[in-house]
């Protein structure tokens, strides 16, 4: 059964995508620790992650997965790689006793991170654990990604509290075949429900799968399972006609705001992508905007109203 949500500013419940994943106290700030990459120009990573979340009101601890001189679309960028660096790292925070009441990773600069991942699993067995598995998006994946990179990031998918791909990630992580042919993005609901479950079948307890896009309709599609659910949730918004790099951040990081203000993951799912939408159209207003990237800072009074 699909329950589905039209455009922006509604809201959808079914089952298991009804229920708070963190349960809020008031006056407590939650520590969210951030696995991301950290990039000079282009919005996108902790460039975003650290903004949204801070709004929601959640102390941000960022673990830089690597450094980038800009986001990789561009013809020319620097990449470090910090792997070495974060054993220490964290080490240095057990030293300081760290709590931590959130793993939120995304970008990964090398197979051996998610290890590392793992043991902030291990040490925070009560944190909530959000995937955004960014490694790849319309059938091509990223080009700091190697096979083993790829295989370890699934692996990690299948230990998710709320995973987010999109529908390459989705495809990447199932063992399914990809290609630079195979757009992926025009799938009916059926198509989507069948990914959606594959991927809570092996191990997610709560999936967002974002980005359909069906020809001649103009609308962008989510679709959210929980394991234990009959239901899934469709949640929808216009589809503009532009791409932005560091949508799929800001979208994964706002569902995260929400879910830690108190909100429903089918709540937070709907607001991430009123959002991203939102952001958009302030970002086509900017200078050179499908370089520079979404421009949400006008915009985090709306995270900060989640609090209300």
């Amino acid at each position: 059964m699909t329950t589905k949500v039209e455009l922006s500013g509604q809201r959808a419940r079914s089952g298991g995508n009804a229920e708070q994943l963190y349960q809020r106290t008031p006056d407590y700030i939650p520590r969210v620790a951030a696995v991301h990459d950290l990039c000079g120009y282009g919005k996108c990573s902790l460039g975003v992650a650290i903004p949204v979340l801070s709004a929601a009101g959640c102390d941000v601890c960022p673990v830089p997965t690597g450094l980038f001189s800009s986001h990789t679309a561009f013809p020319g960028w620097y990449m470090h790689d910090t792997t070495d660096i974060l054993r220490d790292y964290l080490a240095a925070w057990r030293g300081i006793d760290v709590q931590i009441d959130a793993v939120y990773s995304g970008f990964l600069g090398a197979p051996e991170q998610v290890e590392i991942i793992r043991s902030l699993y291990r040490e925070f067995p009560d944190a909530l654990r959000m995937v955004d598995p960014v490694m790849a998006d319309h059938g091509k994946v990223y080009p700091t990604y190697t096979p083993e990179l790829c295989e370890a990031m699934a692996e990690l998918a299948c230990d998710a509290d709320i995973l987010t791909p999109n529908l390459t990630e989705a495809a990447i992580i199932l063992n399914e075949p990809i290609g630079e042919e195979w757009g992926g993005t025009d799938i009916d609901d059926a198509e989507a429900e069948r990914l959606v479950r594959a991927l809570l079948a092996r191990g997610a307890k709560h999936v967002v799968l974002k980005g359909v896009q069906r020809e001649g309709e103009g609308v962008i599609r989510n679709f959210i399972g929980s394991a234990g659910s009959d239901g899934i949730v469709e949640v929808s918004n216009e589809f503009l006609p532009y791409m932005l790099h560091g949508t799929g951040d800001v979208y994964a990081s706002c569902v995260l705001a929400a879910v830690m203000a108190g909100r429903s993951l089918a709540d937070a799912a709907a607001f991430a992508g009123d959002f991203v939408h939102d952001a958009m159209i302030v970002s086509s207003k900017q200078p050179n905007f499908q370089d520079r990237g979404v421009s949400f800072e006008l915009l985090l009074g709306k995270v900060t109203a989640l609090l209300a």
